[in-house]
This record gives C-alpha cells, sequence and structure tokens, in this order.
C-alpha cells in the first residue's frame, strides 16, 4: 500500500495525499521518501499546475511517527543527522516547488505536520481542527520544521508555542497566519481549495513561480538601491518572455491567453 497517494483530480491538479490513516498519518522514512519522488515528479511535468497536499482519514498529519523515532533512540549522532535531513530536504523542496501548494487541514496537525502546512503557499482548515508544537513535551526541539513555522507564525508567537506546546484551534492558527481560511466541514474546506485552483489555473504558470521566487528573494533584502536594478531587471526578462508576450497580447486582444484556453479543452 502507497503510503502517499497520487492523484490527478482533475487536469492539471495533483492531489498528494498522506495515506496512513490509522495512526493520523505521522511520517516517518518511507512516507518522507515518497513525498520526495512524488514532489520531484511533480515538479518536472509541465502539465502540473498546482499541488494539493492533504492527509486521509480524521486527521492531516500527527507528526513524526513515534516508533520511527524510538527507532533512532539508540542511533548514532551521525546517524541521526542523516534521518533528520531527510525530512529537513522534503521542507526545503516542498517550500521552494516552483508550482503553486495548497494544503488541506482537519482534526489534527501536529509537530511536523504544522511544518508541512507552514511550507505551503496556501492553507485552509476546519474549524475543529487541533494544532500544537508538542516537540518539548518528550524532550526534543522542532528543528528541522523551525525557519518555515517561524516565518509562517512569527518569532513572537513561536516563542509562546514552541515552548508551551499548548494544543490551538484553528482560529489561533488563522490569527498566526498558519491558515488563511478557516471552515466549518470540510466540504466546505473542498470548495475553498477549488475556489483557488480556478484562480491559479487563469493564470501564467511562469508569472506564478516568479513571484513566488521574487517573494523569497525580496523579503531577505534591505531596500536600497540594489534592489530597484533588480526587481525592475526581474520584470523586463519577464515582460520580454514568450509567456510575458503571450499574457499581454492576449490582454490587449481581450482574449483568453493560450495557458488559460488550453487548461479549458482539457478540461472540457
Amino acid at each position: 500500500m502507497s503510503l502517499v497517494l497520487a492523484e490527478q483530480k482533475q487536469p492539471g491538479v495533483m492531489w498528494l495525499t498522506l495515506n496512513r490513516p490509522e495512526i493520523h498519518n505521522a511520517f516517518n522514512d518511507e512516507v518522507i521518501t515518497e513525498l520526495l519522488a512524488q514532489l520531484d515528479k511533480a515538479e518536472s511535468d509541465p502539465d502540473i499546475r498546482v499541488l494539493v497536499l492533504a492527509g486521509n482519514g480524521k486527521s492531516f498529519s500527527a507528526g513524526a511517527d513515534l516508533n520511527w523515532m524510538k527507532s533512532m533512540k539508540d542511533s548514532s549522532y551521525e546517524e541521526n543527522i542523516f534521518d533528520a535531513l531527510q525530512l529537513a530536504t522534503l521542507l526545503y523542496r516542498l517550500n521552494h516547488c516552483s508550482k503553486p501548494t495548497i494544503c488541506r487541514v482537519q482534526g489534527a496537525a501536529f509537530g511536523g505536520g504544522v511544518g508541512l502546512i507552514s511550507c505551503c503557499d496556501m492553507a485552509v482548515g476546519v474549524e475543529s481542527t487541533n494544532f500544537a508544537l508538542s516537540e518539548v513535551k518528550i524532550g526534543l526541539i522542532p528543528a528541522t520544521i523551525s525557519p518555515y513555522v517561524v516565518r509562517a507564525m512569527g518569532e513572537r508567537n513561536a516563542r509562546r508555542f514552541f515552548q508551551t506546546a499548548e494544543t490551538f484551534t484553528a482560529e489561533r492558527a488563522s490569527s498566526m497566519r498558519l491558515l488563511h481560511e478557516v471552515v466549518k466541514d470540510e466540504a466546505e474546506m473542498d470548495a475553498q481549495i477549488q475556489v483557488w485552483i480556478d484562480a491559479l489555473l487563469k493564470n501564467g504558470p511562469h508569472a506564478m513561480s516568479e513571484s513566488k521566487r521574487l517573494i523569497g528573494d525580496v523579503v531577505a533584502r534591505p531596500l536600497t538601491e540594489d534592489i530597484l536594478r533588480c526587481t525592475s531587471e526581474w520584470i523586463a526578462k519577464v515582460r520580454i518572455s514568450p509567456e510575458g508576450q503571450e499574457g499581454l497580447k492576449a490582454f490587449l486582444d481581450k482574449r483568453a491567453p493560450d495557458w488559460q484556453a488550453n487548461q479549458n479543452k482539457e478540461i472540457l
């Protein structure tokens, strides 16, 4: 049985679903390996325009599998580094995926599950979902997920929840920017995901990818003359790119750009 289900539910959209519902989609090294492989496939497939990350069953993800963690207890320092790097690599690749990523959250999202949410571009959760960064309860720390979780929820909130390991609600997660939308049930969640998908499929694939890269670049730079030059060169390159030229021409011609027309043909 596959631990990660990959399904193209509609043209251009790949769903990657964690498939260990009996243990609330807790992940281990096998899940990480499968997720990495599926991310690689989606990244290299130009027909995949959007990725949705979900969890099968009652919960999105309870974080790391305790049996997996137990198996690492007697491993050497070097073996623990190698093991941790696998998860760190997955988080990095998900965070830097060139395709738009949407996270579907229900039930529970603990530890590494919060890390996965933080790496996605958009996240929607059911209001009954519980969240926790509970690593310190067992004497550990949320190390590999920290660069993404801190960026999502902010340093001040991280100082609290990294240390208290309190459980918090979807409403609180939304107020801390871990979730963009909170809905009543899974039907409303899927409807919200479809709203995002419909919007994303209308946009230039390269433009969205470059927009994501742009955010990562400018957020780390001081506001100097260098950033004026950099962003001016960036938009100039995009304007003269094939997609940029097609988008501008389509706008002036009052017609759908080719990427949208092709997507509509596939759907029909």
